[in-house]
């Protein structure tokens, strides 16, 4: 994609995720049976034909590297995520380890925390605007959908916009959980609100954009170093729009949803079965044990309606549930609704309904439902 850099913010610590975000990196929180969190925004990336995406990170940056390094940058092929300032030195280590492992230590951070998405930007600048970057497109890494970027930068570079903001429309009743956009009759943006507490449009923002490099390098030098929240969303938009700028919206009609909370993602689970899933398996990403099959049962033995792997062990009743690889289900255990994570053993004669099963045994409900037969909560 010639011009386009492409940067991934993946800051988050997954706190509002409960025990399922606990010693785990949010972008890395398991998802769909098949991959993890982040792993949407880069297939996207990918399949667009971006051949490189930038990594912004903060928390645990070498963790997430390390993994990154291993599931996306491990093989030969024209698609990497570059690591910023320490990807030439985590290009060097490698080399020297034998066989192209993991290095023992990358060099400390030389510079402050950011402080919110847009101060990531500043950051990261000498490795985002380069000469030859006329654009920016800035993704998430706690977003499950799929997507071709492709048409959306045709029509940012056609509209000459400084700005191209996704959107979906959804019920007003959640909006005031997004950010809330309106656009006059020309397909112009004419407000952003972040979190509404009255929103007066059922159109949010789905959180990845395009913008003209230049007049993001613009807005981003006036507003560093004032009184601002350093974040996209709640700063350089707003004051985009302010000045004036022309800033143009594309529908995002298919599937698209922010796992920000447990509740957000058990829900989301659920869309994937049935008879019509709001993503197939096969439009998830393959990244966790890529060489164990998986398939959707809808009615097989004692398993119904579920994702399951090629090598798990089955003694129990299964519905309406995902189920990773490698996972055990003892004798007369009952499991519905429910996410089963990695290598997770349901024991024997346990019911587990509306729950995430993490892989030290802690259930995590997500319903008011009841959790017996000796299973830890």
């Amino acid at each position: 994609m010639d011009g386009v850099r492409a940067v991934l913010l993946a800051g988050g610590e997954g706190r509002r995720m409960g025990p399922l975000g606990r010693g785990r990196l949010k972008p890395l929180v398991p998802f769909g049976g098949t991959s993890r969190l982040i792993d949407f925004s880069l297939a996207n990336a990918r399949r667009s034909g971006f051949r490189e995406v930038l990594l912004l990170s903060q928390y645990e940056e070498r963790r997430l590297m390390d993994d990154l390094q291993a599931v996306w940058n491990g093989s030969p092929g024209d698609f990497r995520v570059h690591f910023g300032p320490y990807d030439e030195a985590y290009r060097q280590a490698r080399a020297s380890v034998p066989g192209g492992g993991v290095p023992a230590a990358l060099p400390d951070r030389t510079w402050p925390s950011e402080r919110g998405t847009a101060d990531a930007l500043i950051k990261k600048a000498e490795h985002i605007f380069g000469d030859d970057t006329s654009e920016v497109l800035v993704l998430h890494a706690d977003h499950v959908y799929r997507f071709d970027y492709g048409d959306m930068i045709r029509r940012h570079r056609a509209d000459r916009a400084a700005l191209t903001v996704s959107y979906q429309r959804i019920e007003r009743r959640y909006v005031h959980l997004f950010g809330m956009v309106e656009f006059d009759t020309a397909g112009n943006l004419t407000g952003f609100v972040e979190k509404p507490a009255q929103p007066t449009s059922d159109l949010v923002f789905a959180a990845f954009c395009v913008f003209d490099a230049r007049a993001l390098r613009r807005h981003l030098e006036r507003l560093d170093g004032t009184d601002w929240q350093h974040d996209i969303s709640r700063d350089v938009i707003p004051a985009m729009l302010a000045a004036g700028e022309r800033i143009r919206g594309y529908e995002v009609t298919g599937y698209w949803e922010d796992i920000g909370t447990v509740e957000r993602y058990h829900r989301a689970h659920r869309g994937l079965l049935g008879g019509s899933p709001t993503l197939s398996l096969a439009e998830l990403p393959l990244t966790v044990r890529p060489g164990v099959p998986r398939r959707y049962i809808e009615r097989e033995g004692a398993v119904r309606s579920s994702i399951v792997p090629g090598d798990w062990v089955n003694a129990g009743r299964v519905a309406e549930s995902v189920v990773y690889p490698g996972v055990t289900v003892g004798a007369g255990a009952r499991v519905r609704d429910c996410v089963l994570l990695p290598g997770t053993v349901v024991p024997e004669g346990a019911e587990l309904e509306s729950a995430i099963l993490l892989e030290d045994g802690t259930v995590q409900r997500c319903d008011p439902a009841p959790v017996l037969g000796g299973v830890a909560s």
